[in-house]
């Protein structure tokens, strides 16, 4: 490198640093030399107090006319709430809607004839039913007596009985093994 380029180089890179130094102690803002009063900057505060004050009336008047959020058909993230109680002063639904309420298909008790009985009256021949339940539970019944509060006895027949379902009617047979 030639001595005339080497002192260029320096010569520009010194201007630069002055240049760079010479701007690093200049503010931006001109500094007041008057202070200014404490009365000017209350004003000020003041005005600006006022103008936030009229800002949020405004935003409260435009918050109460806009509509409100629909409620959401579906939450995938809560389970559903409750149905709520029955209203104690709301009319009792009526028996026959009671029973219809009750399903259809429930199991019926295990019954099993184990006998029948046999008594020969002045009128005729009264028999009587033999009927075991699961729990070695026994019962004696003749025709027209309820078993086991769901069934109404028929008929009783030498080998067999016909009950009469009394929640849904059906016609329940059961005989001797």
């Amino acid at each position: 490198m030639a001595p005339a380029r080497a002192a260029a180089y320096l010569g520009a890179t010194t201007l630069l640093l002055a240049w760079l130094a010479s701007a690093a102690g200049v503010s931006r803002y001109p500094r007041s030399t008057a202070a200014e009063s404490p009365v000017a900057s209350g004003l000020q505060l003041d005005a600006l107090t006022s103008d936030v004050q009229s800002q949020a009336a405004r935003l409260r008047v435009r918050l109460a006319a806009a509509p409100a959020p629909q409620v959401p058909l579906r939450n995938p993230f809560s389970f559903s709430a409750r149905p709520a109680a029955m209203d104690r002063q709301s009319p009792a639904p009526e028996p026959s809607l009671l029973k219809s309420a009750a399903p259809p298909n429930a199991p019926e008790p295990v019954l099993e004839l184990v006998g029948v009985a046999e008594q020969t009256t002045d009128t005729g021949a009264k028999r009587t039913a033999i009927v075991a339940a699961p729990g070695d539970i026994l019962f004696m019944v003749m025709e027209g007596q309820q078993l086991a509060g769901r069934y109404r006895v028929d008929a009783i027949g030498a080998d067999a009985i016909e009950l009469r379902d009394l929640e849904t009617g059906l016609t329940r047979r059961l005989g001797l093994r």
